[in-house]
């Protein structure tokens, strides 16, 4: 079978060239091209991308037998006109990857929890003042999405002490998270969460869901953290919330569109924390085991592993 590794024109070749190694790692026999030596739609059997790649393109290749993301999220193939019909798409289920996104959530709730914005905006003035100790079994967390990375930044945060809530789309029972679901849940449980996290998929449904009708349900001077997706954000609403007071400061690792603009009023606003899409990054060789799986799986005409559905949209 013949992989095609497919990526974002931006990407560097060294990521690329990463990918490459950690397949042929776990298997040396593979076939792995790039763009530029793949001289045989015909011949290309898998396609291994991320990114803003052209999907009516993949159809220039007959014989597709699978779709493979480079990470967790797969709503870069969501847009129109979509994979080929028929052929499997596979996501990313990967524990580095989990573990990223808990370290990055777990960084930032500490960052607003233990006042650090304003410490450091005391040091920039050089004030000397101790602002009142934070109470952690005061501090309700709620988080938007149940899945893997919702589940495990859950976990970690009641694990410091924290009282955590979590909404998804469907009733979902994690030990020691109260759980919401559905739009009523989700009205029940803003007024609750003192900090609100969100890890959702994005799709059709979940875009936008950062608005002025939900921030407005927050507990006023709550925090947002979002490392989902920038499409889960109506970027005026937040910023009127922040410049409100309604959000006292929100930290983001995703935007729409990325790069954010230099001109975004986000770069130079004292209550934005952001990294660049960076919250967790795909590792390829703890990847490229699960990635080579589901390419055997595929040429044995076996199940693929942590297949997407597309009426689910994740």
């Amino acid at each position: 079978m013949a992989i095609l590794l497919a990526t974002n024109k931006s990407a560097a070749a060294s990521t690329v060239e990463a990918w490459r190694q950690a397949l042929l790692a776990v298997d040396p026999g593979l076939d792995i091209r790039g763009h530029a030596d793949a001289l045989d739609p015909g011949g290309i059997d898998v396609v291994v991308m991320w990114g803003a790649q052209d999907l009516a393109a993949l159809r220039a290749y007959p014989n597709l037998k699978l779709i493979c993301s480079m990470g967790a999220g797969v709503d870069h193939l969501m847009r129109p006109p979509g994979p080929p019909p028929g052929v499997p798409v596979a996501r990313l289920k990967d524990v580095r990857l989990t573990t990223g996104m808990t370290e990055w959530v777990l960084l930032n709730v500490l960052r607003f929890h233990r006042q650090d914005l304003d410490y450091r905006a005391q040091q920039a003035a050089r004030i000397w003042d101790e602002l009142p100790a934070p109470d952690t079994a005061g501090r309700r967390i709620g988080i938007l999405g149940l899945g893997e990375l919702g589940t495990a930044s859950a976990r970690a945060l009641m694990a410091l002490g924290f009282p955590v809530m979590g909404w998804s789309r469907g009733p979902k029972a994690i030990d020691g998270v109260r759980g919401f679901h559905g739009p009523d849940g989700l009205a029940a449980m803003l007024p609750q969460a003192d900090i609100l996290v969100c890890l959702l998929p994005l799709t059709p449904d979940t875009r936008g869901v950062l608005n002025a009708r939900t921030l407005g349900l927050l507990p006023r001077g709550a925090f947002l953290v979002n490392g989902a997706r920038g499409g889960h954000v109506v970027q005026p609403d937040l910023l009127a919330a922040l410049d409100s007071g309604q959000v006292a400061a929100a930290a983001l690792d995703v935007f729409e569109p990325e790069p954010l603009p230099a001109d975004h009023p986000f770069w130079g606003h004292p209550r934005v924390v952001m990294t660049p899409h960076a919250a967790s990054i795909t590792i390829p060789q703890s990847a490229a085991p699960q990635v080579v799986d589901n390419i055997r799986r595929a040429r044995d005409g076996r199940p693929v592993l942590n297949l997407v559905d597309f009426t689910l949209g994740y």
